[in-house]
């Protein structure tokens, strides 16, 4: 077993180096990529900023892996995620542009604009050079809850650096939010404690993407969290009115909805009725306060732009039109949804039956990332926020492809994913061809498993 200071200064060490790249390459203004697979030699920083990226993100990783077998205390954990958080916080984000898309939007919603009716192209921005190209043209697609809450940024920084600033500290007191919220939940499960803040906030994805990337992930995952804290205490309508402000920063926090109902000690009508009234109430009293009504509704559309083999069913399609086949990517996402909504129907019918809510409500969040258009990093945040707290005893699952993930983008936020299309596509389709397998596989052997026992055979003798 690894030592509690070992692992605690590795991942340090590993901050350190991540802060590096940061500061020599992190997202900049104005937009320029500043680390491609083309122009690491060419680079002004030369080989500095890929190997201080490549050996901060190994060190942090491993140590995080490390550590999970390491975890004295939960005063321990939240003293190490504190130390590893800190280094990144007066530098450059990582990992992503889309702080400065938040900048924006929240620079229009202050000036009184409406940040769905286009992008920076269309209704400006000061600050528009430093929004990513792909995304100028493109209106806000998230809720009036996180509009609002970057408009006071934007109002209380000033200038970019300033909003900046405004939002990385909105997204630290989410993940704190989080970790203050995991204690209630793990022990509901059985779960220790240390080890459920372990997973989440020493996370790297955690690190990169939320504190330094200040994406607003930690906001929405911390009120849904807290919407399942408090639907497990028994009260319905402020979970609710918890659920409802998630779902105003990212409508897919609907998916754990209504898993909440069965932590409820109520009759389950009554339940649901209480936790959607809340949810429908916060929603309408901030989307009428702020002005926006629902117009982020049609401006999700445009956030399936990106193609990426990172998302299983867009992987499926690639590897389609690579054999030849027209449209494919565009009909493999369509059966993804039509596959979300059955595995979906079919969670809420085992929680139904008796189920873990909790449990099951983290499972529904992992298939939406997993079958969603588009997966970018962060999105795993969402599952590992409520599977942290629920798995007992094996975690290594959830931990390995977050930290997959956590390598994923450079730190100007070049995705890896796309300088391997093609092979990242095919892999991605091989790998789900293998686990369509092996679940069918064990369905099978547990069929007959069960056909045996039935027929009189003693179960001992058909253990493998």
């Amino acid at each position: 077993m690894p030592r509690p200071f070992l692992v605690r200064y590795t991942g340090l060490a590993g901050s350190a180096l991540l802060a590096g790249a940061a500061y020599l390459g992190g997202a900049h203004q104005p937009w320029e990529p500043t680390v491609t697979p083309r122009t690491i030699l060419a680079g002004h920083n030369g080989l500095a900023l890929p190997l201080l990226w490549l050996f901060g993100t190994g060190l942090l990783i491993g140590a995080w892996l490390a550590g999970r077998r390491a975890v004295p205390s939960a005063r321990w954990v939240w003293v190490t995620a504190g130390l590893w958080a800190l280094p990144l916080l007066p530098f450059l984000p990582l990992g992503s542009y889309d702080a400065y898309s938040y900048a924006c939007q929240g620079w229009q919603q202050a000036a009184g604009l409406d940040p769905y009716a286009g992008g920076v192209d269309l209704l400006g921005c000061p600050w528009a050079d430093a929004v990513a190209p792909t995304w100028r043209a493109a209106p806000a697609p998230y809720g009036p809850v996180f509009l609002v809450l970057a408009a006071v940024a934007a109002k209380a920084g000033g200038s970019l650096t300033g909003t900046v600033a405004m939002l990385r500290l909105i997204a630290v007191l989410g993940v704190a939010a989080i970790g203050a919220c995991l204690p209630s939940l793990a022990r509901r499960c059985g779960v220790p404690v240390e080890r459920a803040l372990w997973l989440v906030l020493a996370c790297p994805l955690v690190l990169t993407h939320l504190v330094s990337g200040t994406h607003n992930d930690a906001v929405m995952v911390a009120l849904l969290v807290g919407g399942l804290a408090v639907a497990a205490s028994g009260r319905a309508w402020p979970a609710g009115v918890l659920f409802g402000l998630a779902m105003g920063v990212k409508i897919t926090a609907v998916v754990a909805l209504p898993f909440a109902i069965f932590l409820i000690p109520r009759a389950w009508w009554r339940a649901g009725l209480e936790l959607a009234g809340g949810a429908v109430g916060a929603l309408a009293v901030v989307s009428l306060g702020s002005g926006l009504g629902l117009g982020w509704v049609g401006a999700l559309a445009e956030s399936g732009v990106s193609v990426q083999w990172t998302s299983p069913p867009t992987a499926i399609g690639m590897t389609l039109e690579l054999c030849g086949v027209p449209h494919a990517v565009a009909v493999t996402r369509v059966l993804g949804i039509i596959a979300l909504a059955g595995v979906l129907a079919w969670l809420f019918r085992r929680a139904w039956r008796g189920g873990d809510p909790l449990l099951h409500a983290g499972l529904a969040l992992a298939a939406t990332v997993l079958l969603a258009p588009v997966f970018h990093p962060w999105y795993a945040i969402w599952p590992l926020a409520v599977l942290a707290a629920t798995l007992r005893p094996e975690t290594r699952w959830l931990a390995v492809p977050c930290a997959v993930a956590a390598a994923l983008c450079l730190p100007d936020g070049y995705n890896l994913a796309l300088a391997t299309k093609a092979q990242g596509a095919i892999g991605m389709t091989v790998f789900v061809g293998f686990l369509a397998w092996k679940v069918l596989h064990e369905a099978n052997r547990d069929v007959d498993h069960l056909r045996a026992v039935r027929g009189g055979a003693d179960p001992r003798l058909l253990e493998p």
